[in-house]
């Protein structure tokens, strides 16, 4: 039994910082107290993150930026604007792809938004043709559910792409 102390003794401290913590120095411990033991702040940040479409300030303008583009083309109606019809996606670009996959298929947004999100508002969805998912779904497989015979996989596809083209239109 001694023996396995006196070799788990020997060891010393492992790990980052063993080096530093063997020694117990006071002088080589200030020299790196500005390292942060929390390792959430080890992991670095995307330097485009505050401007990207979905950061809190900078998602709102640009949803007033698309409302009159998606207006202009047919793909959102001119009643509505594009800060409520996204409102239960988490991302935008999620948002802006159905609404072209509604808009290219000629599907109920409404029915469509319910599937991907998985958020059932107010909104009356009986006329949905197909089933109306619990939880969320891709949208391709949105696609399928609401319209069998449509390529969901082209379409959903498509309007991915339409999506990206209309943020990095707008710079976003």
């Amino acid at each position: 039994m001694t023996i396995g102390a006196e070799r788990a003794g020997a060891q010393g401290p492992a790990g980052a910082g063993a080096s530093t913590a063997a020694q117990g120095s006071s002088s080589s411990s200030a020299s790196h107290s500005s390292r942060s033991l929390n390792p959430i702040k080890w992991v670095k940040r995307d330097k485009g993150s505050k401007n990207s479409p979905d950061s809190n300030g900078s998602r709102s303008d640009v949803e007033k930026k698309l409302t009159p583009k998606l207006r202009a083309q047919g793909v959102l109606p001119a009643n509505s604007n594009a800060t409520d019809a996204c409102a239960p996606f988490t991302a935008l670009n999620e948002c802006l792809a159905a609404l072209h996959a509604s808009y290219n298929l000629a599907l109920e947004f409404i029915c469509l938004r319910a599937n991907v999100t998985g958020v059932h508002t107010n909104a009356d969805l009986s006329g949905c043709k197909g089933a109306i998912a619990d939880q969320a779904q891709s949208l391709k497989k949105a696609i399928h559910e609401l319209s069998p015979s449509a390529d969901a996989k082209g379409a959903a596809k498509n309007a991915e792409q339409q999506a990206k083209d209309d943020l990095k239109d707008l710079g976003a």
